[in-house]
């Protein structure tokens, strides 16, 4: 491997830690989901870490948990992606404003000109994470009995893709002419109409927006089963994976990659990015104690329900103290389930230690020095587990800024992280090219 090859590294904000205790850690922001001046901070922290993005998850439900555990959760109240990441986009120059938005609750239409409007608003920062929601709460919000059965899910996301990228093309990059003189603002025979009609969905088209600066807003997709990496590999530019050790890593980035290449894209088109809770300690024991600490404020009430939801499954009326029984097949996400039942088969975990595990945060996470952290990620680099990691901090402010200013240096000064940004957008950053428009060659004639 070339020792000029970079980390891309994104930030996990939504919520601010994926850590159940965070909120209650010693001079964090226990309001930190739902603060604008705070996030407006945490943002400008990272683009002074040079980090490839922001990144928000979303729910489209409060969390389906029992209130014992939702009255404990930090996740209840946050801002709509779109509305937070626009205000944000003028408060920044280069960072990327990645937005989780749903295909199986949401229509294309809606999609394709919310990430349009906000890759202008943000001079080609925007990102869409591909979802495909599991929670069944989510259904009853959007008039629906039951959940969509999972690889219908898919399915349709396929297709959902389709539309929202044929929408974005809906203009050639030069149809806004603007001719004062002549009175013409854009040329018709540089508009295209889509007339897409297929199994789910129907949409006329054109998008009513011109075309993004990007040409397309970056996309990012995740997925443990077969047919989330299927997705991922015709459709993706960045994946959001889990990977619970660097042996994980590896088969999923040699899968993912293989994949593309079978396809006839470029493995270098796409950047898996697993995530990681990154926790920066003086010493390796100073930071295992803050972890400790951080474990230790997660209440047995949150545990418990963290692993159903994970699960997919009620496990809470089996013995405590005995092991996970079988799991059976379910309709909710396979990446969270998967990674549960693999971690308690590992390490020989009773319901309760895993709970407790899954409670406070049970997936990859690097814990010491910002030296140790440095070798860690930099091995991930080398022996091709990653392209980067999509970083998640422990608890804020402290465990972002001990991330920017501790462990980017130490990257930086390995040369393996870049000292200044590549360009303005975030495909310049990422090293992606601009998608050429499917229905326009860009041409320099004159509409009269």
């Amino acid at each position: 491997m070339s020792r000029s090859k970079q980390l891309k590294l994104g930030a996990f904000m939504r919520p601010v830690s994926i850590h159940t205790g965070a909120w209650r850690y010693p001079a964090a922001f226990p309001d930190a989901n739902f603060n604008f001046p705070a996030l407006k901070q945490f943002i400008q922290k990272l683009e002074q870490g040079k980090f490839d993005a922001f990144f928000m998850a979303d729910h489209l439900a409060v969390l389906n948990m029992p209130l014992n555990a939702l009255k404990r959760s930090h996740t209840v109240t946050s801002f709509e992606p779109f509305t937070l990441l626009s205000a944000l986009a003028s408060v920044t120059e280069r960072i990327g404003l990645v937005a989780t938005a749903s295909t199986t609750y949401d229509q294309p239409y809606h999609i394709a000109r919310r990430f349009a409007s906000l890759d202008h608003i943000s001079g080609g920062r925007a990102g869409w994470n591909i979802v495909t929601t599991s929670n069944p709460d989510a259904a009853l919000n959007f008039g629906l009995s039951e959940e969509v059965e999972h690889d219908e899910r898919y399915v349709r996301a396929r297709e959902f893709y389709d539309v929202v990228t044929g929408l974005w093309d809906s203009f050639a990059d030069d149809a806004f002419i603007r001719d004062v003189e002549s009175g013409i603002y854009f040329d018709p025979a540089k508009m295209h109409v889509l007339n897409h009609k297929g199994k789910h969905l129907s949409v006329r088209g054109p998008l009513n927006i011109a075309r993004p600066v990007q040409g397309w807003p970056v996309i990012v997709q995740a997925g443990a089963s077969e047919a989330g990496r299927q997705l991922a590999a015709e459709t993706a530019e960045i994946v959001f994976a889990s990977a619970s050790s660097l042996e994980v890593g590896k088969a999923f980035f040699a899968d993912i990659k293989g994949r593309v290449r079978a396809i006839g894209r470029d493995p270098e088109s796409i950047k898996i990015l697993p995530g990681a809770l990154v926790i920066v300690g003086g010493t390796v024991a100073e930071a295992r104690a803050k972890r400790v600490h951080l474990d230790s404020l997660v209440h047995y009430d949150s545990g418990i329900a963290s692993l159903n939801s994970a699960l997919g499954y009620d496990v809470s009326g089996f013995d405590p103290d005995g092991p996970l029984p079988k799991i059976p097949p379910t309709n909710a996400g396979k990446t969270s389930h998967e990674r549960v039942i693999g971690l308690a088969q590992r390490e020989n975990l009773t319901i309760r230690q895993l709970a407790q595990r899954i409670g406070s945060y049970g997936g990859l996470a690097f814990v010491g020095t910002p030296q140790t952290i440095a070798d860690e990620m930099e091995q991930w680099l080398t022996e091709e587990g990653s392209d980067g990691f999509n970083v998640m901090f422990p608890f804020l402010p402290e465990g972002l800024n001990d991330f920017v200013d501790k462990v980017v240096p130490e990257l930086q000064r390995r040369g393996i992280f870049r000292q200044e940004y590549e360009g303005k957008t975030l495909r310049e950053n990422l090293g992606l090219a601009r998608p050429t428009n499917r229905f326009f060659q860009t041409t320099t004639a004159s509409v009269s």
